[in-house]
């Protein structure tokens, strides 16, 4: 009987995990907030705005949440239910039956135990990723259009909504910055290990002679902070410019001036936002992204010689890099987990998950 109780102790040690991960990932909670979503869906209104589509895709991230804690909770029940059988009479099948539930239990819970990383204050806000080129040149705006292209494909895995809403676009080809608006819970927590430079190394296809050129790229994360009564934003300290938005987007946009620039004076820390075609809009975009820069630099009390250098983003060279993509070997490594990759692709294409959950996983 020493399987039997193994299996006790083991079913024992699970349902403690179960319950912790349904009292952290508040699992009573999302269920009640999935009833209210379904009944904002429910009324045709909601139909008519663009609240409908954010309503849809937290619907489905807390489902996902709620389906898979509801499987823990059930099946662990059963599980004990099995035990007490066993008890009076020692059956094999439903001794492999549990061994079969220990193995998806486990692979479930491990999935979810991520979420227990998500401690930060804003970890379950929206984000922003600001994606600037550095050295290399015309390589290193192609780069930073390759970055844009794969962090918008890594929300699309996890479910959340990408919008871009500033790019600046290369003279030739590629782009100089983007900013890209992260919608989704714990997008925030998900994102954040990913600030800093990003290092390519390939054969250049803008070179005749088939070179290797190195190029750089800095990603920098920030929550949205939608309640920041803290940070007062005075006239005087803000310069405003507006310009004509330089991506794709029609007739109206390539010839009105309804892209907006805020530059905070005093750190020159700037953003921009050209994603609609109301002025106004861009510029309360604009405003919302200068507070959450703002207020992320007072809390990390980062000195003000450093936020007039490049607005708190580390030098884009050699040093600070988090990872290298080196596409002639067919490897990606990232520099702080030591994870190294060979499928190149696979990474472009948005399957970061590893390098994330690791770096979570170190405290980074």
């Amino acid at each position: 009987m020493l399987e039997f109780s193994i299996i006790k102790k083991k079913t024992k040690q699970l349902n403690n995990k179960i319950k912790y991960l349904t009292r952290t990932l508040e699992y009573k909670k999302n269920k009640k907030e999935i009833k209210k979503i379904n009944n904002k869906l429910k009324s045709p209104v909601i139909w008519r705005n663009n609240k409908t589509l954010h309503c849809l895709q937290k619907e489905k991230i807390l489902n996902n949440f709620i389906k898979k804690l509801k499987y823990l909770i059930e099946n662990i029940q059963d599980i004990k239910v099995w035990i007490d059988i066993l008890s009076n009479d020692y059956d094999n099948h439903i001794i492999s039956e549990i061994n079969i539930k220990f193995k998806i239990i486990e692979k479930i819970i491990k999935k979810l135990e991520i979420y227990q990383l998500f401690s930060n204050h804003y970890d379950q806000n929206n984000c922003y990723i600001d994606i600037q080129s550095g050295s290399g040149g015309l390589e290193a705006q192609d780069w930073a259009k390759m970055l844009l292209r794969m962090y918008i494909k890594w929300a699309d895995i996890k479910n959340f909504s990408a919008v871009v809403i500033e790019e600046s676009i290369g003279e030739i080809a590629g782009i100089k910055s983007a900013t890209i608006k992260i919608k989704g819970k714990y997008a925030f927590g998900w994102c954040r290990t990913e600030s800093g430079i990003h290092r390519l190394v390939r054969k250049s296809p803008f070179d005749m002679s088939n070179k290797r050129h190195t190029s750089f790229c800095s990603i920098f994360i920030y929550p949205e902070i939608k309640k920041n009564k803290e940070i007062i934003l005075n006239a005087s300290d803000l310069r405003i410019d507006v310009y004509r938005a330089s991506g794709a987007g029609g007739q109206h946009v390539n010839c009105t001036e309804s892209a907006v620039r805020i530059t905070h004076v005093p750190t020159g820390i700037s953003t921009q936002c050209q994603s609609n075609r109301s002025q106004h809009k861009n510029k309360n975009m604009a405003l919302k992204q200068l507070k959450s820069k703002l207020y992320i630099l007072e809390k990390s009390k980062i000195n003000i010689e450093k936020k007039r250098k490049n607005k708190n983003k580390l030098d884009i060279g050699w040093g600070n890099q988090i990872r290298s993509y080196i596409l002639d070997n067919s490897l990606i490594k990232d520099l702080r987990t030591g994870i190294e990759q060979h499928n190149t692709k696979s990474i472009l294409d948005g399957n970061l998950s590893q390098f994330i959950e690791q770096s979570l996983k170190l405290g980074l």
